[in-house]
């Protein structure tokens, strides 16, 4: 008896995201992108701007598409910029109006699965002319922050209309169920963002930075926005020291607060112990070096550089918001504070003057690698996205 063998097509994935700026969310794409099953998917990402720290770290093998052009490829001209950007603005409105041009002129195929990275992608996936494809998204906010507010009826209108839900973190599912118990959620579930070892540990022996060793170090990732806290964790460096405890904070990233917090630097007369560094590719060799890690924010979802700093046994204050307490076990693996002046300030005297707890939290760092399970991640999304395009054979 002959016995054919049927060749299943591949599933045909297409994501959506807006720039390849340095952050979290962007950091999870380029890992799914890089360990999603070739064997059983096909990859395309369409993303609107082409721009940002990571544009050039999209596997070769994924079909990559841009609507426009970064900034990094405009004039360094002033008014020739400011015309690239008119120009820019007035295509992707047009775009963004009428979907179709992107889907049938650039695009110009057809997907099984569109996904979502962030609520900024929700229009540009469920206003595609792929109305055939199932519609998935990742949430990774914290949809209780007060500054989010203005986006939250956006969001609870268009959640119900994906077919699949990836939440950050335990708390952000949680939130978004019991501040809103009465919309139609899709199924979903938390999964936790996925880390690469291997290239953590290789980054982070990169180059020795050039920091201060000579007295104990802080160092803080993230963009400069006012949700990340800065402000009050510059408040909290600038009694300790004026109470004559010594100490240097090292903050990596850029972005809106930059220049609030550079007059607030001034007016503390921190300028030499609290230091900006810019934007960094390769925040990693600094995390090593530092003394101890503090993340300040009112709200997070699951903070992918917790997970990183915690990797490189690096003793953490953090705000106990968002997932930060499913990784982190309080004066075990770290420190959990209040989003307040006087918590960061009390916690990082602690660590300051007490070399017991210190010890005792790198103690209990040492076998942290068990805690995260890349596979176990990308089997789930993988599995997901299979059941996803099996409900859609079947319809």
């Amino acid at each position: 008896m002959n016995h054919s063998t049927e060749i299943q097509p591949k599933i045909k994935l297409l994501f959506r995201h807006r720039s390849m700026e340095i952050g979290g969310v962007e950091k999870v794409l380029i890992s799914m992108l890089q360990h999603l099953n070739r064997e059983i998917f096909d990859i395309t990402i369409c993303v609107t701007l082409h721009q940002g720290e990571f544009r050039n770290d999209i596997p070769k093998d994924v079909k990559t598409h841009f609507l426009a052009k970064g900034k990094e490829d405009f004039s360094s001209n002033s008014f020739i910029q400011n015309i690239q950007l008119a120009y820019r603005s007035i295509k992707i409105k047009v775009l963004n109006h009428f979907p179709f041009l992107v889907d049938k002129f650039l695009l110009k195929d057809t997907f099984d699965i569109e996904i979502s990275s962030t609520y900024n992608d929700f229009s540009s996936v469920l206003n595609s002319t792929f109305t055939q494809a199932k519609k998935l998204t990742w949430f990774h906010s914290d949809i209780t922050y007060d500054k989010l507010q203005p986006l939250v009826p956006f969001i609870i209108e268009n959640l119900p209309k994906f077919d699949y839900i990836f939440y950050g973190s335990q708390q952000i599912e949680d939130a978004l169920k019991s501040n809103y118990p009465t919309i139609a959620l899709p199924k979903g579930i938390t999964i936790r963002n996925p880390i690469n070892f291997n290239e953590l540990y290789t980054k982070s022996e990169a180059f020795v930075p050039e920091i201060d060793t000579e007295i104990p170090t802080f160092c803080s990732v993230a963009r400069l926005h006012s949700r990340k806290g800065f402000h009050k964790l510059m408040e909290a460096h600038a009694k300790l020291i004026q109470e004559g405890f010594k100490h240097k904070i090292y903050v990596i990233g850029d972005g809106e607060e930059y220049t609030n917090l550079l007059k607030q630097r001034t007016q503390l007369q921190v300028e030499h112990s609290f230091v900006f560094l810019g934007t960094k590719k390769n925040p990693f060799p600094y995390i090593k070096h530092c003394d101890y890690y503090i993340m300040p924010s009112q709200s997070e979802g699951w903070p992918l550089v917790i997970a990183e700093t915690l990797l490189l046994q690096k003793p953490i204050i953090a705000t106990n918001v968002g997932g930060i307490p499913e990784m982190i076990s309080h004066e075990k693996t770290g420190f959990l504070i209040d989003y307040e002046v006087d918590d960061m300030y009390k916690a990082m005297k602690k660590f300051l003057t007490d070399d017991a707890i210190v010890e005792r939290i790198q103690h209990n760092l040492r076998n942290i690698e068990n805690q995260f399970d890349n596979q176990l991640i990308f089997d789930t999304v993988e599995k997901v996205l299979v059941d996803l395009y099996q409900q859609k054979q079947n319809v």
